[in-house]
């Protein structure tokens, strides 16, 4: 298994490498920051590190001992991944947008219904019958939780218990995307550690040793993500320059026609896209500055400079609110229509 240190996460590695070296390793810490930049990695690296027999100099796990050895296979005996059956049949097929290494299992629920986007109580009560359980060598025993904010209200109630009164010698490596979906009593019980959006040289860099042409556009698309940036370069999904083409020129007609085209993408990667074109059109609008789309300046400099500002905010929030049912809409081609209209109706004569 490869458990890459990305160039930007250098700094966040010697951080957490302190916390151990300190001797004070907190029982339960939480990792945020935005998608895309590698979170599952790191936290990989430090469960590996952290159960590891024979540490190097740098606290990083040797790859050669027993402990390497099961943890590359995903089979050590302390240690267990808590994540939903999407991002597990998402792994079957090729690993998840943040960077994680593939799963252990490889297999996905064979079933009719689609695999869960929640964190199940089931799962977390798992946890507890794992730790009534004596550790393989009396050591270390690490939990990684990830995404944390996909937990369901019983699981997360669930999990406060086990971090209330937590086990000896266990770490519970929580990781998520933002800290506003998450109980305050359990943002309370975590140290939490801040990954922020890398810097773009290294970002760059790293982007142009994968091979991935115009990079700037990729990674300014991704908001700086890089793990991001290189997933859309390589997947080169048909639907956004579909999308972009409706939003450069958006009309009643158009949208009826955009959103059958689009009928059967993602409803919520659609929301995003959206989101990240009206933040430019508000910012090339108010101080002409441009953040995902630079190479669409023209027409989103002609389009904001039409809309009325305060129309241009509301359709930004209710854009927002739409990414919450965006996962379940009950018929996504109305929902895209919807969406579309309302952008249509915001230069309406």
């Amino acid at each position: 298994m490869n458990l890459p240190i990305y160039p930007w996460q250098t700094s966040a590695w010697s951080a957490l490498r302190g916390l151990q070296d300190q001797g004070r390793l907190p029982h339960a810490i939480l990792l945020h920051g935005p998608p895309g930049i590698g979170k599952m990695a790191l936290a990989e690296h430090f469960a590996r590190a952290l159960l590891c027999q024979s540490p190097l100099a740098d606290g990083q796990g040797c790859g050669q001992c027993a402990s390497c050895a099961w943890f590359a296979g995903y089979n050590h005996p302390d240690y267990r991944r808590v994540r939903p059956e999407a991002l597990e049949a998402a792994d079957a097929q090729g690993g998840d947008a943040d960077g994680a290494a593939d799963t252990e299992e490889r297999k996905a629920a064979k079933s009719t219904r689609a695999p869960s986007r929640e964190i199940k109580v089931e799962q977390i009560r798992a946890l507890t019958e794992l730790m009534a359980l004596s550790t393989h060598r009396q050591g270390r025993r690490v939990v990684l939780l990830y995404p944390a904010q996909a937990m369901n209200a019983i699981a997360a109630n669930a999990l406060l218990k086990t971090l209330e009164e937590p086990p000896a010698d266990t770490v519970f490596l929580l990781i998520a995307d933002g800290l506003e979906r998450l109980l305050p009593t359990i943002l309370s019980r975590c140290r939490k550690f801040a990954l922020p959006t890398p810097d773009t040289v290294p970002a760059l860099a790293w982007l142009r040793e994968q091979g991935v042409a115009d990079a700037p556009s990729w990674l300014a698309r991704a908001g700086g993500s890089p793990l991001a940036a290189l997933a859309q370069a390589q997947t080169r999904d048909e639907a956004f320059p579909k999308l972009l083409a409706y939003l450069a020129e958006p009309n009643t007609l158009a949208a009826l026609k955009t959103a059958e085209l689009l009928q059967k993408h993602p409803p919520a990667t659609l929301v995003d896209w959206m989101q990240r074109w009206l933040h430019d059109m508000l910012s090339c609008k108010m101080t002409g500055v441009i953040r995902y789309l630079p190479g669409q300046r023209e027409a989103i400099a002609a389009l904001a400079s039409r809309a009325d500002t305060v129309q241009l905010l509301h359709l930004a929030r209710a854009t927002g609110r739409r990414r919450v049912i965006a996962e379940h809409p009950l018929s996504a081609r109305l929902f895209i229509e919807d969406m579309l209209l309302d952008y249509a109706n915001l230069f309406a004569e």
